[in-house]
């Protein structure tokens, strides 16, 4: 999924092997002055586990993980869903909440099941993202984005991916499962992330 861009700009890659999350990352990022591609798209590529204690740490791994695989300055994001009424899980975990043999839809059942009796007001909850680039410098730079919004009591729509269909983002009362990509990413944690990281991009 490499762009076809001039080879004089320097290059970025994007340090995912989700290609749902890539594509997004893509579009977020606009038309950066740089000659963008996914780590999916290396073969043999490989990511480290996110062992880290924090969304910056794992972000860290992963760019720093995409620069010694690429030797290109890599941008890499953690993100997750803190829900209040669990005390902020899956937060860290949500990509990998409830084990590895549940997908998206049943980590979203998974955690309705965990709030069948909690009232709307008590359903906050917030997506946060944190995106790291690192150049082959070894030099590091870290910026986050955060949205609030409120847990459904069932699924809403089809698009995105991860938590979106349960989602609501109270603005919109609508869950970002059912919003368009364009009115998503004006509004999101990643899509407040990314504008921060073009920025440093642009720079």
């Amino acid at each position: 999924m490499a762009r076809k861009l001039s080879s004089s700009r320097p290059r970025l890659v994007v340090a995912t092997l989700n290609r749902a999350k890539g594509r997004e990352l893509l579009e977020l990022l606009g038309d950066v002055p740089w000659q963008v591609s996914l780590l999916a798209d290396v073969p043999g590529a490989t990511l480290p586990d996110e062992t880290g204690a924090t969304y910056a740490e794992n972000a860290l791994l992963k760019a720093r993980a995409a620069v010694r695989a690429t030797g290109a300055t890599a941008l890499a994001d953690d993100s997750g869903i803190e829900v209040d009424a669990l005390d902020g899980e899956p937060g860290l975990y949500s990509a990998r909440w409830g084990g590895e043999g549940l997908d998206d839809a049943g980590r979203n059942a998974l955690l309705l099941t965990r709030l069948r009796d909690v009232p709307a007001a008590r359903r906050t909850a917030r997506y946060r993202c944190v995106i790291a680039v690192v150049d082959p410098d070894h030099s590091e730079r870290v910026v986050q984005g955060t949205c609030e919004g409120v847990i459904a009591e069932a699924p809403r729509g089809t698009r995105g991916f991860g938590y979106d269909p349960i989602f609501i983002y109270p603005p919109l009362a609508a869950t970002f499962g059912e919003v368009s990509a364009e009115a998503k990413h004006r509004v999101s944690h990643r899509g407040l992330a990314a504008r921060a990281a073009r920025a440093l991009l642009a720079g």
